[in-house]
């Protein structure tokens, strides 16, 4: 802006480029928290992915923690924006799945962010984005009434958590493909789901009951830290506190695991058993690739809801990356879910293994991230509809 001959700075402009460094910094921050995990980037990293000094984003934020809010916090407002948009002539449901699906594409962290870095924001900050999302999920569940009116409001809201979950599932895997195709496939299960009647979803088979087995003193510590990591998180939790929860002292936590990652990986490969056992299980009772998968299905939210050890050791793949006491849990990992895939290819000969691994990752999204977020965990009902709801993506 010029006066006479001295030219003035447009403090708008100033604005606008202030505005969007925030956005490219928190843009960077939210893709690097979902793929890497919350503890294994610094801001040096953010910074980096950023194309800026580390100076720059102090500039814009205070430290990790407050980037950490604002990604959530934008992705929440994504979630809005496109829930409004879609919705703006009323409940149209058929609106809503394509707007849905082409954030699952264009913002895949926008329906995850939350769900894995929860534990990491404060109890205020986690308040203000459970209120906002229920209240989205709330417009979700009345615009799918209009096209289900055979559901209760209830059923509508589980579908409606069940979507979030399967839009946001992008995030969790690698599989290499276009965003047109991706797209098409999460519709594809999304609308799956919506043939389903939560109430008419079958019982699965309790666990068989192991009696006799005597417990040890390790047991117990990996116990303590399964449940202390799954409420608080990995890093938020150290082996004094463990050794509390069983009654010694820190120190003697050491007596029975050289170190915390110890304690994890033996978490991992604990849980790693139960699935194995739930494998073959399934492949004693059936020949049959469908049947299979089913009881695959009952197994793993048998085991997921009824010990906290899968999910801790899910939900920290990111902190047993790159270590080599954890090379080989990482592997079981893979192939039990290139197993699940394997099964849904040999369902419907038509389907390309990238489809498959859409699929497969969808499904588990479901349950697992019901289950992180502790939503509907204490129900009756919530292992049986859960398992129902990834037969219907799986369509098995």
């Amino acid at each position: 802006m010029r006066y006479g001959q001295f030219t003035m700075p447009d403090r708008r402009a100033t604005r606008t480029k202030g505005a969007d460094r925030k956005r490219q910094l928190v843009d960077a921050a939210a893709s690097l928290f979902v793929h890497r995990g919350y503890p294994q980037v610094s801001v040096a990293d953010i910074a980096r992915a950023a194309g800026v000094t580390a100076p720059t984003v102090y500039r814009h934020f205070d430290d990790k923690q407050s980037l950490l809010a604002a990604a959530v916090m934008s992705g929440v407002d994504h979630l809005e924006a496109c829930t409004e948009r879609a919705l703006r002539g009323g409940d149209d449901a058929q609106a809503l799945i394509e707007d849905v699906c082409a954030l699952a594409v264009q913002r895949p962290q926008t329906a995850s962010l939350w769900r894995w870095t929860s534990n990491y924001l404060t109890v205020e900050q986690n308040k203000q984005v459970a209120l906002r999302t229920r209240e989205v999920i709330g417009k979700w569940a009345s615009a799918l009434l209009t096209e289900r009116p055979d559901l209760t409001e209830r059923e509508a809201v589980q579908l409606a958590w069940a979507i979030l979950s399967v839009s946001g599932s992008l995030t969790v895997h690698r599989t290499r493909m276009s965003s047109t195709r991706a797209r098409d496939e999460i519709e594809k299960l999304i609308r799956r789901l919506l043939t389903l009647t939560p109430s008419a979803a079958p019982p699965i088979d309790a666990p068989p009951v192991i009696s006799g087995m005597s417990r040890t003193r390790r047991d117990e510590i990996l116990d303590a830290a399964a449940s202390l990591w799954a409420e608080r998180g990995y890093s938020e939790v150290g082996i004094d506190e463990i050794g509390r929860a069983v009654g010694i002292a820190g120190p003697s936590v050491y007596k029975h695991f050289p170190s915390k990652m110890a304690i994890l990986v033996a978490i991992g490969h604990r849980s790693g058993a139960r699935l194995e056992a739930g494998l073959m299980a399934a492949h004693s009772r059936s020949e049959d690739p469908a049947k299979i998968l089913a009881a695959l299905v009952d197994s793993y939210v048998t085991v997921i809801t009824s010990t906290p050890d899968l999910s801790v050791s899910f939900n920290n793949s990111s902190v047993l990356a790159g270590q080599a006491s954890a090379a080989d849990l990482l592997d079981i990992q893979r192939r039990y879910v290139a197993r699940w895939i394997d099964l849904l290819i040999q369902v419907d000969a038509d389907l390309k293994r990238d489809q498959g691994a859409v699929a497969v990752h969808a499904a588990l999204s479901i349950v697992n991230d019901a289950v992180r977020m502790r939503r509907g965990i204490q129900s009756p009902e919530f292992a049986a509809r859960m398992a129902y709801f990834m037969k219907g993506i799986l369509a098995v």
